[in-house]
């Protein structure tokens, strides 16, 4: 199953509509970004890491990352998907990349429908 950043709004927005305040979600957030941080370190070798499946906890720590930042977004009010793709056209005019994100996407979606010769 995929989600789309919009349902993850829409899903964070009613979790915590009755009891999250901002200012705890971020300090959430730094915490997780510390636990991708010490990952990382490990997987790098500069941190001591036992029989641990480093690329398992990399993931989970990414995905609370997004989970908090995205449920700030949410709680206020922010269309992330409009911001993201945003952002990211500007960064490719700016950094002259060959293609931004919107247009990838669309054109992987336009790959996909066509048939293959």
């Amino acid at each position: 199953m995929k989600v789309t950043i919009e349902e993850l709004e829409d899903y964070l927005q009613d979790h915590y509509r009755h009891g999250g305040k901002e200012q705890s979600l971020f300090m959430k957030l730094v915490e997780e970004i510390g636990e991708v941080a010490e990952v990382l370190n490990k997987k790098a070798g500069r941190k001591a890491s036992g029989d641990e499946d480093l690329q398992a906890q990399l993931g989970e720590e990414l995905a609370d990352v997004i989970h908090y930042a995205v449920a700030i977004a949410a709680l206020n009010g922010l269309d992330l998907n409009g911001i993201i793709l945003k952002k990211d056209r500007n960064a490719s005019v700016k950094y002259h990349h060959r293609v931004n994100l919107e247009q990838f996407v669309l054109n992987k979606r336009d790959a996909e429908i066509k048939p293959q010769p």
